[in-house]
């Protein structure tokens, strides 16, 4: 999928959309797909100037994002059909390395459970292959 697809499936836009491909989708299983990592994010002029690092949470996002994707293809909705996804909890959530200016954070996403509109995802997001993050996430699927 490329970003216009992308677009189709998440309700962010530019500063906030933080997947920019996706490379791998099985509905119902697991989805690949990456965020490309600029000097130019809005969030670097302050986290941190003479040190620019992503911010923590904006990797839990991009994580969120990539399973929102899984999420909505897997149920074959989109979000224009009146269907939004909440980012609601997460657990074990674990930060190994910081993600500089450059880097490309590869997302992916499994789906572990789902029950009445809460799903429960795997999530890990890596840079040339060491791990970065992992977390269970839940997001709740809610009519608009």
């Amino acid at each position: 999928m490329d970003v216009k697809e992308i677009r189709e499936y998440l309700p962010h836009r530019y500063p906030f959309l933080l997947v920019d491909r996706v490379l791998e989708l099985v509905p119902g299983e697991s989805i690949v797909a990456l965020k490309n990592v600029s000097v130019n994010e809005p969030f670097f002029t302050g986290h941190f100037p003479e040190h620019p690092v992503m911010p923590g949470v904006l990797i839990i996002e991009a994580m969120a994002q990539a399973a929102g994707i899984l999420g909505f293809k897997t149920m074959d909705k989109k979000p224009e059909d009146g269907s939004i996804y909440y980012f609601v909890g997460s657990d074990k959530l674990r930060f190994k390395r910081p993600v500089v200016p450059g880097d490309q954070l590869k997302l992916e996403a499994s789906i572990l459970s789902e029950k009445r509109g809460i799903w429960k995802f795997a999530v890990k997001a890596s840079v040339d292959g060491a791990i970065v993050s992992t977390a269970t996430i839940l997001c709740a699927d809610r009519k608009v």
